[in-house]
């Protein structure tokens, strides 16, 4: 009977003795791997290059301020915004940027261009944003109007000149119109999408700084501009949206309200960024920052004035990218 116990306690001691060496085998294999995981965040080093759409802008700026300083801060994320169509010259040549940040889609021509100079590149959606129409604080009366009225404001061969024009309650004063200018993909959205590529009013003030768009709006009571959400959101004090009725109630833009198969449709559009993959597989640091695009776009959209996409679109990127890293 002793010899029984005796092996028992001997087993058990073994048992004891293997689950600690299991434990510690399994910790230790917990931070080699995190250890692995932080030296390789550290070797990522050098920099990535950014331009493209101003509207985009605000969502990659704030995706690489928290890049550079929570995950890789031994590399420089550099976010330019000379515009989207200005964007895509950059991105298309030899020794161009990284990535081309576009608020529409990249145009035949320029993909042609993309074949000439051999360069592969990846499209990335990264939110939906909604065109939006502004006025300033002082307006008291252009608070709702119909998608078609809005329209007719800004194109040239309408006879809609004036406020009374649309409302004959409204002042018999000059409509001023202001947006953004021809190297924005907002500008190029509007005109192709929006008014089906029919001549905007000759006497449009069209500029390249958004903020220049805000601060004359904000001081002109009769004037009205067009750009996307993200710019109205953040300067609510000082402009105020218009309500657009499609024909089933006045919608006011919003991140609830905008979405490609919502209420504010109609003016909803997919922004991306265009990664080029020869980058990405000559610069470690380059397909690092695009997989952290695509993994915190939507954490970070709503504060920058967009709607997130779907995760079924984020998942696609990812698979993308990831077997961009195996080659």
């Amino acid at each position: 009977m002793k010899g029984k116990v005796f092996i028992t306690g001997l087993l058990l001691a073994a048992i004891v003795i293997m689950t600690a060496c299991s434990s510690a085998t399994n910790e230790d294999g917990t931070e080699a791997a995190a250890k692995k995981n932080n030296n390789a965040q550290e070797a990522l080093e050098g920099s990535v290059t950014i331009d493209g759409s101003g509207t985009v802008y605000p969502l990659m700026a704030r995706l690489a301020e928290e890049y550079m300083s929570t995950k890789a801060e031994n590399v420089s994320v550099e976010v330019s915004r000379s515009g989207t169509g200005a964007g895509f010259k950059k991105f298309l040549t030899a020794g161009g940027t990284d990535f081309n940040d576009a608020s529409r889609k990249i145009k035949d021509e320029e993909a042609e261009e993309a074949k000439k100079q051999n360069i592969n590149y990846r499209e990335i959606k990264v939110a939906l944003d909604g065109l939006t129409f502004v006025t300033s604080k002082d307006n008291n009366w252009a608070n709702e109007m119909t998608a078609e009225d809005l329209k007719k404001i800004f194109l040239a061969d309408s006879k809609v000149t004036k406020w009374s024009d649309i409302n004959p309650k409204w002042p018999n004063e000059k409509i001023n119109t202001y947006g953004p200018n021809e190297n924005h993909g907002t500008y190029e959205f509007f005109y192709e999408n929006i008014l089906e590529e029919k001549d905007l009013v000759s006497n449009i003030n069209l500029q390249q700084d958004y903020s220049t768009l805000v601060k004359l709006v904000s001081e002109d009571k009769n004037a009205i501009a067009f750009f996307g959400f993200g710019y109205y959101a953040t300067n609510k004090e000082k402009v105020q949206a218009v309500a657009v009725d499609f024909g089933k109630g006045s919608i006011v833009p919003s991140l609830d309200s905008i979405a490609e198969d919502g209420d504010y449709a109609d003016f909803t559009r997919p922004v991306f960024t265009y990664l080029n993959v020869n980058a990405a597989k000559e610069k470690p640091q380059v397909l690092d920052y695009s997989q952290y695009v695509v993994e915190h776009a939507n954490k970070f959209a709503g504060e920058t004035g967009f709607a997130p996409i779907t995760d079924n679109e984020v998942q696609e990127n990812l698979a993308f990218l990831r077997e961009l890293q195996n080659e």
